[in-house]
């Protein structure tokens, strides 16, 4: 195996792959990379067993093949070399030989036929999305994903096609994040599939960085593919069944508060400061035209901020998680906000004013 590619085109697809491989492994190969170069192309390869991730980058091939380097030190050494320097490699014995300019160094490598491959099953369905599209969808409800719940499923977010939709749900059980784009998608029933968190992450970082404008999404039994011209990214699914996110939408709210967005972040930002470091409870006080926010903590320290907001109605006091509210205002793009509340023990639903292709619910808090 002989190539040669320069600096700036080997370092994003180089950082994509290795971005997937865990640091501590117990298989000293899931620290590599597999470097195959063929057909001009050099793939390089990181898995976890959970999240494959292929980069792809054009080099110039004097001889084609295949083998596993460590994934650290490739990263290391191409920050470490000048911009637009180029990089030539070389196997030789088993040691893959790494010149740029003045420099030398020769890595230790594993055998290419080693290295676990996904296999994935036959991929029942394939759609064509927007990237940009497809990014907003994971971003908009991303956030709410669980953490290590022993409810694994929560672990993940639920991709749902059908019906001339795609929406992405996420919970962890104290608030819901749902969001939609059409898109015509040829199933004639409604096909749900959960991806672990790991995956949802890394294609949202994936998608920061694609030039392509179209995504291929691949859902098969047990895997979802990612795909552009210069990466392709499978995950397994967590087998599992996601909650009935209808049920949890509350659907008979009477107060519905309108405010400006950023006027509401930011009052919130401000009076969360004094919240529970641990709990991080808010209580909002509504009354006609304005509302309240306060916040204690033990240290006995206190703030209160008003609001003025479009609201007609009987007072209410509802205790929230500041940080789950903040979360929402954070991914919304518009200029007011829909709040609408039922009672004191009701979950809140928060939407878009202009746009019906999200909500969100948070439950509430007793403080």
């Amino acid at each position: 195996m002989k190539f040669t590619v320069n600096r700036e085109a080997l370092t994003s697809p180089l950082q994509q792959a290795a971005g997937v491989v865990e640091r501590r492994q117990t298989l000293p190969i899931l620290s590599n990379l597999l470097f195959r170069v063929a057909d001009g192309n050099l793939e390089m390869t990181g898995t976890d067993l959970e999240v494959e991730l292929i980069g792809r980058t054009e080099v110039n091939i004097e001889d084609p093949g295949e083998v596993t380097v460590s994934a650290r030190k490739m990263v290391d050494i191409c920050r470490g070399l000048p911009d637009e320097a180029d990089i030539s490699f070389e196997l030789k014995n088993d040691r893959l030989e790494v010149r740029s300019g003045r420099f030398r160094s020769t890595l230790a490598t594993l055998p290419a036929q080693d290295f676990p491959n996904s296999d994935p099953s036959n991929m029942d369905l394939t759609v064509d999305l927007p990237s940009g599209e497809f990014k907003r969808l994971l971003d908009m409800t991303g956030f709410a994903m669980a953490q290590q719940d022993v409810r694994y499923f929560l672990n993940g977010m639920l991709i749902e096609l059908g019906d001339g939709r795609i929406r992405s749900v996420s919970t962890d059980g104290h608030r819901l994040a749902l969001s939609g784009i059409d898109q015509k998608v040829l199933t004639n029933d409604v096909k749900q599939v959960i991806v672990p968190r790991k995956g949802i992450i890394e294609m949202q970082r994936l998608l920061q960085e694609v030039k392509k404008d179209e995504v291929s999404l691949s859902i098969g039994s047990a895997h979802l593919r990612a795909a552009s011209d210069t990466f392709t990214l499978t995950t397994k699914l967590i087998d599992g069944k996601f909650p009935d996110y209808e049920r949890v939408i509350p659907k008979n709210g009477e107060m519905v508060v309108l405010a400006d967005r950023m006027d509401l972040h930011q009052a919130l930002a401000r009076t969360g400061l004094f919240s529970n470091e641990k709990f991080r409870g808010i209580r909002l006080k509504l009354e006609s035209g304005q509302l309240q926010l306060s916040a204690n903590n033990p240290e006995q320290e206190e703030a209160e901020e008003t609001i003025s907001v479009e609201y007609e109605g009987g007072e209410l006091e509802v205790g929230f998680n500041v940080s789950y509210l903040q979360d929402v205002l954070s991914v919304l793009e518009s200029e007011k906000v829909r709040l609408t509340l039922q009672d004191s023990n009701s979950s809140a639903l928060i939407e878009d004013p202009e746009k019906e292709d999200s909500v969100f619910v948070v439950m509430p808090m007793k403080l």
